[in-house]
């Protein structure tokens, strides 16, 4: 059966839930901190292979107690760990995360070692015709279109989740991609004009549109609770959200990017895929965190069920 590969971040995830995040000059009281295992990569290999599917991971972690404990939690949920270097020369990465009240988030990362992954960390790793390969923008630039490069050659379906909005991708990395998902603020970003949380669908859909680079393509734009819309040069649809009281959104599209991969390794048509994603995205807000936050394959279909 074909398997994912995730080349991406791993972090180890400062969380603080408290009533509202501070002002520029402010000190406010939190409820709660947790130092859990997060990173876009992370996220995104847990909410694959809570699906039951084969899930391999390429990356960097430190060689500290915060790299132990994220290897640690990927390999207990079955992710061959194989492709990731412990690297002497950076700390594991942090992220420093406020979720307020409204289920709202503010986010720092720190780098450090996922700032160093290369091509040459992912050649150990066997790449076949049918695997999903995925990257998102946590990580160096050239090193994922390397890996798509790669992927294609071989026969792959490549995924790219260009998150953060950064403008240093090289063209190679655009052209090598099969499917883009990108969220409304980042749609904007490289289409050059802002989409509004509110836009249109077919206005959504219509900028999606200008970031096709060659024939064959997708890009996916996530709408929060309102679902996702997929556009390729002739076609257009729109899965709906899953409306549900929402207590932490850190990590819905990265479950929303995980689960849609493994559903597409398994064999499913784009828009069935896309449909389960957002339900295993809905239940992922449900709970506090990220990569401890993404639901079983039960979840999912029990909640498609209901």
């Amino acid at each position: 059966m074909p398997k994912v590969v995730i080349a991406g971040s791993m972090n180890i995830d400062i969380l603080s839930t408290m009533p509202r995040a501070p002002r520029a000059g402010e000190t406010v009281n939190g409820d709660t901190v947790a130092f859990m295992p997060g990173g876009k990569g992370l996220n995104q290999a847990v909410a694959a292979a809570q699906q039951g599917v084969e899930v391999a991971f390429v990356g960097r972690l430190g060689q500290d107690a915060f790299g132990d404990q994220v290897e640690s939690f990927l390999r207990s949920k079955g992710i061959d760990t194989g492709g990731i270097v412990r690297t002497t020369t950076s700390p594991t990465a942090n992220a420093i995360i406020f979720v307020d009240k409204s289920a709202e988030n503010y986010i720092v990362v720190i780098p450090a070692a996922n700032a160093e992954t290369s091509p040459e960390d992912a050649a150990k790793l066997e790449i076949n015709a049918g695997d999903v390969v995925v990257s998102q923008f946590e990580i160096p630039r050239p090193t994922i279109a390397a890996v798509f490069a790669r992927a294609r050659q071989a026969g792959a379906r490549t995924v790219l989740n260009a998150a953060p909005a950064l403008d240093d991708a090289p063209e190679s990395l655009w052209a090598d991609t099969d499917i883009l998902v990108v969220n409304e603020t980042e749609l904007g970003h490289f289409a050059g004009t802002e989409v509004s949380g509110d836009a249109p669908v077919a206005e959504v859909g219509r900028v999606a549109r200008t970031l096709l680079r060659r024939p064959g393509q997708t890009i996916i734009a996530t709408l929060g609770v309102r679902g996702a819309v997929a556009v390729t040069a002739e076609t257009e649809f729109l899965v709906p959200g899953r409306p549900v009281k929402a207590v932490d959104t850190t990590g819905a599209g990265d479950c929303f990017v995980g689960s849609l991969c493994a559903r597409l390794s398994a064999g499913d048509e784009l828009e069935t895929a896309m449909r389960y994603a957002n339900v295993a995205a809905s239940i992922s807000v449900t709970r506090i965190g990220t990569g401890t936050a993404m639901p079983t394959a039960d979840e999912v279909r029990g909640a498609l069920a209901g």
